[in-house]
């Protein structure tokens, strides 16, 4: 189940940078919302470094880049720290927003099923309408390339 052309589900969640952040604050802008499943992971990092190579070039065309895991704000706050991420990590602690994005769920891992973070990524447009998403992510140091890619398209 795609949740292309569907009107993206708010939240409310703390921010690494202190605030409270909410979809209805990016209004009018497109908003790339990457899930992961833990900071400071060798995929993970991979991911967000490429996403932080990235940055300047989004930001550049008024693109907003955020992570979301279930990781506490002091764990987003040495991740960002140790690998100068320059976009803010969310802390999805009861996974209610991965939730909502079909970003949590039954996966397997080393061969067995387990519920947990689905690595994913939606791009939501400036309406508010998700545009893109990659319900499965298959190669974390990868997919930022598919992103910009898909975003110049």
């Amino acid at each position: 189940m795609t949740l292309e052309g569907k009107k993206a589900p708010e939240f409310l969640l703390a921010g690494s940078d202190g605030k409270q952040h909410s979809l209805q604050e990016y209004a009018g802008k497109t908003v790339v919302i990457y899930f992961y499943p833990r900071d400071n992971t060798p995929g993970c990092t991979k991911e967000a470094c490429g996403f932080r190579d990235h940055y300047q070039t989004l930001t550049d065309r008024g693109i907003v880049i955020l992570g979301v895991s279930k990781d506490s704000l002091a764990a987003h706050g040495k991740f960002i720290a140790a690998y100068e991420l320059p976009f803010t990590l969310l802390s999805d602690p009861d996974c209610s927003m991965m939730r909502s994005y079909e970003a949590f769920g039954e996966k397997v891992m080393y061969g067995k099923p387990t519920l947990g973070t689905i690595r994913s990524t939606v791009i939501i447009g400036p309406d508010g309408v998700i545009k893109k998403q990659w319900a499965k992510v298959a190669k974390a140091e990868l997919h930022p390339e598919q992103v910009v890619a898909y975003l110049a398209s």
